[in-house]
Order: C-alpha cells, then sequence, then structure tokens
C-alpha cells in the first residue's frame, strides 16, 4: 500500500511546523557560536595563545573580519551548489559537520593559524544554514504571514546572541575554560537531532500526490505536486545551459535594479555590521573604561540582546500590520542618540559622564535601550526581499521561477550579512584603535541615519491582506 512507503512520524515530521522549528533551532545554534567566541577570546589569545594584551583588539578585528569575508565569498558559491541540490537536507547537515569540526579546532587552539582555520570552518557553515534556511522558510509561510514568521525566526537568532556570549563570558570566569566550552557541543546535538528528525517539503511530493496529479497521472508515475522539491523544475532543468544562464542575469540585472531591493540588502548590511562592531569592541572597551572582567561583559551582551528576544515576534506582528517603512524608520532613526550616549562614559571629553555613580548606568541604559529598538531594523531586509520575488514571480514566473528565485533571494541577504560582518569589525576596529571608542559610536550613529533616510523613501508597505490572500491563491493554484 501507498501509506506503507511514508516514512516513520511523516505526517509531524513533514509539518510546516517542525520544518519552521528546524530552522530556527539552526539560525539558533549558528549566532550563539558566533556569539559564544567575544567574551572568551580575550582570555584564550592572552592565557593559552600568549598574545601580548595591547595585540588582542587588532586579533579580535581580524578574527571577525575574517568570519565575515569567508561568509560573503562562501555564500553564492553555497547558493549555486545548492540549486543542483535535490535534497535541502543534504547541505544543512554538511554545514553542521563542518561547524563541528570548526567548534573542536576552536577549543583546542594552540596556535593563531589553527583559530582562524576553526573560524572559517564555522563561518562557511553559518552561510549555508543562512541561504538554505531561509529560503526552506519564505517557501513554507505564506506572505500574509512572512512577517511574523522572521520576526519569529529572528528571535531565535536574537536568541543565539545573547547565550552565546552570555553563557561563554559566565561559564570561564565561575567554572573554567573547558566547561564553558562543552554548551557549544551540547546546542550542536540539538541541532543534529532537528536536522535528521525533520522532513524537507520537497519530499511530500513522492509521498502524498495530489488528488489532482492522480487524476491525469498513470499509478506508475508519479506527478509534482504543489510541494514540489525545493529547486526542481523539469522544465528549466531541460533547458541549454546558455537559456539558464541568461534567465539568471535578467534575474540579478531586475532585482539589483530595483531601489526597494537595494535599500533591503543595505539594511541588511548596516544591521550586522552595527552588530558586529558592538560585539568587536565591546570587551576591550569594557575592561579599559571599568575594568570588567568576562562575567560582567557577558551581562552587558545579555542587556542588548535580551530585549530582542522578547520584541522580535511583536515587532514583526507590527510589519505585518502597518507595514515596514515606519517601524524601519523610527527604529534607526532612535539609534542615532542611543549610540552618542553609549559612547560618553570612560571618555575624558565628558567627565560628568564618568565614574561608576553615572558611567556605569549610563553605559547600561544605553545599550539596553538599544537592544530595545533593533527588532524595528532586524529582519526587515529578509521580509523586503521576500515581498519583492513574490510579486515578480506573479508578473514574470519564468525569470522568478519560485523555488529558485527565493534560494537566491536569500543568498543575496547573506552576502549582505556577511560584508556587513567583514565591514563592522574592520571599521569599529579601526576607529577604536585611531579615535577612541566615543567617536567610533559616532560612526555607527551616522550610519543609522542614513540608513532611516533610505528606508523612509524606498521601503515597502506591506500590501494589504486581500492582496496578500490573492497571491497567496495564485501561489496554491
Amino acid at each position: 500500500m501507498e501509506g506503507d512507503t511514508k516514512p516513520w512520524g511523516y505526517r509531524w515530521r513533514s509539518s510546516r511546523l517542525l520544518v519552521v522549528s528546524s530552522i530556527t533551532v539552526a539560525l539558533f545554534a549558528e549566532t550563539f557560536l558566533y556569539g559564544f567566541l567575544a567574551p572568551i577570546l580575550p582570555y584564550m589569545l592572552e592565557e593559552r595563545l600568549k598574545i601580548d594584551p595591547s595585540e588582542t583588539q587588532n586579533y579580535t578585528t581580524a578574527l571577525l573580519t575574517s568570519h565575515g569575508f569567508i561568509g560573503l565569498v562562501s555564500a553564492p558559491i553555497i547558493a549555486h551548489i545548492a540549486e543542483k541540490t535535490p535534497s535541502q537536507k543534504t547541505p544543512l547537515l554538511f554545514s553542521l559537520a563542518g561547524c563541528f569540526v570548526g567548534t573542536l579546532m576552536l577549543a583546542f587552539a594552540k596556535s593563531v593559524w589553527v583559530l582562524f582555520v576553526g573560524r572559517i570552518l564555522q563561518s562557511t557553515a553559518g552561510a549555508a544554514t543562512w541561504v538554505v534556511g531561509f529560503a526552506l522558510l519564505a517557501n513554507n509561510v505564506d506572505k500574509k504571514n512572512l512577517g511574523k514568521s522572521m520576526g519569529m525566526a529572528m528571535s531565535f537568532v536574537t536568541a543565539g546572541m545573547v547565550g552565546g556570549p552570555t553563557v561563554s563570558g559566565a561559564l570561564l570566569q565561575l567554572f573554567g575554560y573547558w566547561t564553558a566550552w562543552s554548551f557549544p557541543l551540547v546546542v550542536l546535538v540539538l541541532d543534529i537531532i532537528a536536522r535528521l528528525v525533520m522532513i524537507e517539503p520537497g519530499r511530500r511530493s513522492s509521498a502524498t500526490p495530489s488528488k489532482s496529479s492522480n487524476a491525469s497521472t498513470p499509478n506508475n508515475e508519479e506527478a509534482p505536486a504543489e510541494t514540489t522539491a525545493l529547486l526542481s523544475d523539469p522544465s528549466l532543468d531541460a533547458c541549454p545551459v546558455e537559456i539558464k544562464q541568461d534567465l539568471k542575469q535578467k534575474y540579478y540585472k531586475a532585482m539589483l535594479s530595483d531601489p526597494r531591493v537595494l535599500t533591503a540588502l543595505a539594511n541588511v548590511v548596516f544591521t550586522s555590521s552595527l552588530m558586529a562592531g558592538v560585539s568587536n569592541t565591546l570587551p576591550v572597551h569594557l575592561r579599559e573604561a571599568f575594568g570588567w572582567e568576562s562575567l560582567l561583559v557577558s551581562m552587558m551582551f545579555f542587556c542588548l540582546q535580551v530585549p530582542n528576544i522578547v520584541l522580535s515576534g511583536p515587532s514583526g506582528w507590527l510589519r505585518d500590520k502597518i507595514g515596514l517603512r515606519g517601524p524601519t524608520v523610527f527604529g534607526w532613526a532612535t539609534m542615532v542618540p542611543l549610540l552618542i550616549l553609549l559612547g560618553m562614559p570612560g571618555d575624558p571629553n565628558f567627565p560628568w559622564a564618568g565614574g561608576d555613580a553615572a558611567g556605569k548606568p549610563i553605559f547600561t541604559t544605553s545599550l539596553f535601550g538599544l537592544g530595545s529598538v533593533l527588532p524595528l531594523v532586524r529582519g526587515v531586509g529578509a521580509v523586503q526581499l521576500a515581498y519583492v520575488v513574490k510579486e515578480l514571480e506573479a508578473t514574470d514566473p519564468v525569470v522568478f521561477e519560485s523555488n529558485r528565485s527565493n534560494l537566491r533571494a536569500f543568498s543575496m541577504t547573506e552576502v549582505g550579512y556577511s560584508l556587513g560582518m567583514m565591514i563592522g569589525p574592520l571599521l569599529t576596529g579601526s576607529l577604536f584603535e585611531a579615535v577612541g571608542f566615543f567617536y567610533m559610536t559616532v560612526g555607527l550613529a551616522t550610519i543609522c541615519f542614513i540608513q532611516a533616510v533610505l528606508s523612509w523613501f524606498w521601503l515597502d508597505v506591506n500590501p494589504p491582506p486581500q492582496a496578500a490572500d490573492e497571491l497567496d491563491g495564485q501561489e496554491d493554484a
């Protein structure tokens, strides 16, 4: 019987809920491992690798910049390979293996080159997770709920970002180096379980053909259902290579000539630059300004990221209800004074903001405020790209075939994210060394103001529910 061919637990293992949950666990693991290194890195460099403390910031900048650079280079390659791979579970599992090996190399590193190779493996694996994971997410969520779903996914991303540095700094100071590194291995085991249990949407067509396909197809043949494999389109696969290349060029030309897409990508670059830049300089600045060690440094990461966990879901709901433009502009504009205020404690030009009585409360409050408005801008680029792609799919289904277009769109998102991860540490590290932490925050505030202006002119508002329902109906048909 046909039911006998279904894998164990097929119904719940292939459900949208489990697919989205598996993707969010993967994103959590990737961001957890990225943030995990920040508070523990000075100890690794100075105590285990015997690097001079005066060089700690330079090595931190180089390591975080290389992470962004590798992600920038590997994302298009990964997207190209994923297009040729029938099963999206395979690249996700390969990325997990690379991440596991890279994490072990970081933990056991006794030389700088091993440290960099481990970080490169983690970065490559992270790029695969973001590109394939967000493409799967976009293909399994209706447009009218996309902002909310992206917001929930970003909540897990934020949980990883806050959990990583908070756990590493606390465990290092309270229990030691190897206890700290045991925690990421637990996270990776959970990621393994989630990825192995999930049955990707592309497998449904072979197990549960639709009624319409049964009516028009012999019983011994498999007909493509509405949930065709993520990257399979037989009519396009049969095209000559020249036609495929021409369609791909038309796709990227149409996307990159759209100011909405460029604004979305700028949002991705600026957001990741801001987050990576702050993570790059925060441990060294807090040690110099207040004499804080890893535990208190990790608490500052906690203050920055915890509001993200609470507010990412509501922020996504707000974008679904009133559109992208208003919340995003407000978020970027509010960050300008918060960043300037963040840089004042510990700077000799602002003696009123110095000392324990004023400096520490000002710094902590500003950081908490910054974390509270970050959910308004994080994830906006991915949502905007998904909106544009779904709109263009309806107008030009040949160039914007639904499955490949999502994968390519989120490959562009990952390139922008990795570019920001490279620019952020490089920019903040250079400014921190040259002009100090305050003027570094002024530079970041300027970037936020520029993005607020761009968002005001070019970000879309969410289409009305009836328009979203019509588009969903076209897709289901």
